[in-house]
């Protein structure tokens, strides 16, 4: 195993790690919110955020690595779009379930916005293995690297309890900006994984038919 799936590796053991921690930290009402201003952080949220940024870093790191030392492996195609989805989905579907309120947590990603990107996800990666199966290659659209980015900067403010955003939240009141960028995510997701479909019907004609 070279070092650049090493490094995969050790994002997937990190965020199956975390999952747990906050899973079983969470249940611990009220469990240590220190002040960032006027927003109550949370350790539980504020670990998560740390290692969700560490883990997202590394995920360019190793692809850079693999592709800068030519060690591009099969078990590293394999191994870096699960954790890809690990680390988003797994942070997605903590944040929409009751274990987020009970640490204290006021914001939360609805269950709906889950669903629909995970939906999304599922529906594009079989898509993406027909195609693989037909020696095709369906390219990522501007709409799911949009999607990537939304996601990328609204789990980390969800995790913060808005707090990046908390002067813009005083002024707007109930609207809370890291909503909308879940929300904007969740369109992202819907729009891009409806273009694939489009776009690439005829590998799904093609299958059906043999």
């Amino acid at each position: 195993m070279n070092i650049p799936t090493k490094i995969t590796t050790a994002r997937i053991v990190l965020i199956v790690g975390l999952l747990i921690a906050l899973f079983v930290i969470s249940l611990i009402p009220n469990f240590a919110a220190p002040m960032v201003g006027n927003t109550p952080i949370n350790w539980v949220s504020l670990s998560a955020c740390i290692v969700f940024i560490i883990a997202a870093s590394t995920d360019y790191l190793d692809g850079h690595l693999a592709r800068k030392w030519h060690q591009v492996t099969d078990l590293g195609k394999f191994l870096d779009p699960i954790a890809d989805k690990l680390l988003v989905n797994s942070m997605l579907i903590y944040f929409a379930v009751p274990a987020a309120y009970l640490s204290g947590q006021n914001t939360y990603i609805p269950v709906f916005c889950v669903i629909v990107m995970i939906a999304r996800d599922l529906v594009v990666d079989a898509l993406r293995l027909i195609a693989v199966q037909k020696n095709q290659v369906i390219a990522a659209n501007i709409f799911g690297k949009m999607k990537t980015v939304f996601q990328m900067v609204a789990i980390p403010a969800v995790m913060l309890n808005d707090w990046p955003f908390s002067y813009f939240d005083s002024n707007w009141g109930a609207w809370r900006i890291s909503l909308i960028l879940v929300y904007l995510a969740t369109a992202m997701s819907l729009i891009s994984g409806i273009i694939y479909v489009i776009q690439n019907r005829k590998v799904l004609v093609e299958a059906k038919h043999e």
